[in-house]
């Protein structure tokens, strides 16, 4: 997915509208957003909006220069690059997802 987004007129809505390289608009939820002190960078993790809750789907993970009022669907989404990263990623990401495991 290239790094060009939209976000809705709604500010409650947590939502980021990717476009691919063909033009093809795809509408995304941010699952959450995390910041790595190694890194020196703020990330936001993405799933499809809509999917079921039970509905496994992929997900998308950038980092991101939010806008001045913090928020990363404002803000500029930056692909990643390295293994490094996205070595960090995924352990936060099952990080996340365990602990949320543990809530039901």
């Amino acid at each position: 997915m290239a790094n060009n987004q939209q976000v809705p007129d709604n500010d409650d809505e947590r939502q980021i509208t990717l476009v691919d390289e063909q033009g093809n608009e795809e509408l995304y939820e941010i699952l959450f957003t995390f910041d790595s002190e190694d890194f020196g960078k703020s990330y936001v993790l993405l799933y499809p909006a809509g999917a079921a809750e039970d509905e496994d789907v992929d997900i998308q993970a950038f980092s991101f220069k939010s806008s001045d009022k913090g928020d990363p669907a404002e803000g500029d989404l930056f692909p990643i690059e390295s293994d490094e990263e996205w070595d960090m990623v995924e352990e936060v990401l099952n990080t996340f997802l365990a602990d949320d495991d543990h809530r039901d």
